[in-house]
């Protein structure tokens, strides 16, 4: 079966990471461009994110390549993204820069939900994935994170309590329903 066009934007998706993690991790205050052009690799993710999933949706192109890829590269972005700018902090933001306990917080729900579906996919020999209100809330906000470090604006760590306060709630939330299917089978 011939790739669709949205699974082809999903690969491209995965295909600009790294660039994005080069740019974070070339950047210097002497090379200060790269902090946008990191800025703008990571919003065509973004925004292609949001374009694939509609032209899967509306035109029929949902594949279980696209269920797999599309969320795989959201977490492959989001996870190098919070790593690089964390490891790159001290050297990169010289005001605002994200505290480790920040990074470990999100990598940890992005782990607790990938081995969550793997167990899933072994024990029912399949998956289905349906974002929830707590998890697409989640990704919004560890976005606008990124973009807040990226841009530096000052308030940005408002924007990391509540992103942590509904990333552990998503977390929960996901825990529960995995147990959930895992018991009852769906």
């Amino acid at each position: 079966m011939p790739l669709t066009f949205a699974n082809k934007i999903t690969i491209c998706r995965i295909l600009a990471i790294p660039f994005f993690i080069a740019a974070i991790l070339y950047y210097s205050p002497q090379k200060e461009y790269l902090r946008y052009v990191a800025l703008g690799i990571f919003l065509f993710a973004v925004i292609s994110d949001v374009i694939d999933g509609y032209i899967a949706r509306t035109k029929y192109q949902k594949t279980k390549a696209g269920a797999i890829l599309d969320p795989l590269a959201d977490k492959l972005l989001l996870m190098s993204a919070f790593i690089c700018l964390y490891y790159k902090g001290s050297f990169l933001m010289d005001t605002i820069r994200f505290p480790g306990w920040i990074v470990i917080a999100v990598i940890s729900r992005d782990v607790f939900l990938i081995v969550g579906s793997f167990i899933i996919y072994m024990v029912h020999q399949g998956l289905d994935v349906q974002p929830t209100f707590w998890g697409k809330s989640t990704t919004f906000l560890q976005v606008f994170s990124i973009i807040g470090i990226l841009l530096q604006w000052p308030f940005s760590f408002i924007v990391w309590y509540v992103m942590l306060f509904f990333t552990f709630i998503s977390t929960v939330d996901y825990i529960r329903t995995g147990i959930k299917v895992l018991n009852t089978g769906g």
